[in-house]
């Protein structure tokens, strides 16, 4: 496993390294800095000396081999709208994303499995229509506005918690539900589709004429035969949550995490505090990829690393 882990990483690498590319070009080629970064009242004069400072005046190789250079020791310069170092916020900012990632995903992967399994017993009963019911109402519901209704029973209407912002457990609860509901919505309906099938499988039936119990049937065999499909879409949801969820969420309830400072970022033609924070991005999902490839073989021993 120790090699394959290395060949993952070998190949993430490959990826970020894809991603800075991208970046890179997206600054220079199909976009002016200096035009974006500098007022519209800038010189000439003003203009020469900013791209001088950023390097924008050298050939092309030689900046990129100076982004990689600088990519190797995290110097993404410094934030025009925080006037300090680029990372230096994204590392300010990080914890507080996997903070409301944490809380909310953790949230719905924890209730999604008993919720599904349990819809699954009886297909067509009434937990299981309410169940499907719910999914599909989480499933169609925007997060923006699901947040806004969320802010208005809860906050304005009961005054149970804050509106927005950032402090204790309370200012956490609304935004990690937000997060957490839609993909709860889809883990539950895919769990429940999931235990169906697995029990009107043939080795279940087989089990169960040796004498096993039906839960222990249901959670030794059903439900672990889940699990692969389930961390698949829980990888997915963590996935999306860090590359475009957490911005919404963020922004509805001013959660001060990355994707709030990508907003605020674009807001303020900081690119190079955006370039540092699609570089942790795209970081975070490598890692989680190589994360679920390590479970799957810990679920099932059988899978083959290859």
């Amino acid at each position: 496993m120790g090699r394959f882990i290395l060949r993952r990483f070998g190949q993430g690498f490959l990826v970020v390294l894809g991603v800075s590319l991208v970046v890179f070009v997206a600054m220079r080629v199909f976009g002016d800095p200096a035009k974006v970064m500098l007022p519209l009242s800038a010189t000439a004069e003003q203009r020469a000396e900013f791209e001088h400072l950023i390097g924008l005046d050298r050939p092309l190789p030689e900046q990129f081999v100076t982004f990689l250079g600088d990519l190797a020791t995290l110097n993404f310069g410094e934030s025009l709208w925080q006037r300090r170092p680029a990372m230096e916020v994204v590392f300010e900012r990080l914890p507080n994303t996997l903070m409301l990632i944490g809380a909310g995903l953790g949230f719905a992967i924890l209730l999604a499995l008993p919720l599904g399994a349990i819809a699954a017993l009886r297909p067509g009963g009434i937990v299981d229509r309410v169940t499907v019911i719910g999914g599909l109402v989480g499933l169609s519901t925007p997060q923006f506005w699901l947040g806004l209704l969320l802010i208005m029973l809860f906050a304005v209407n009961l005054r149970w918690l804050p509106t927005s912002g950032f402090g204790g457990i309370s200012y956490l609860i609304l935004p990690a539900l937000t997060l957490a509901l839609p993909s709860m919505a889809r883990m539950v309906l895919l769990v429940r589709s999931q235990v169906i099938d697995e029990l009107n499988q043939q080795y279940v039936k087989t089990a169960r004429a040796k004498g096993l119990r039906f839960h222990q049937v249901l959670f030794s065999h059903a439900l672990r035969n889940t699990l692969i499909p389930f961390v698949t879409l829980a990888g997915w949801e963590v996935i999306s949550a860090l590359a475009g969820y957490t911005v919404v969420v963020e922004s509805v309830f001013a959660w001060p995490g990355l994707g709030l400072t990508a907003i605020q970022a674009i807001q303020r033609n900081d690119l190079f505090l955006l370039q540092a924070i699609v570089f942790t991005v795209a970081i975070a999902i490598v890692l989680v990829n190589i994360s679920l490839d390590v479970v799957y073989k810990l679920i099932d021993p059988r899978i083959k690393l290859a």
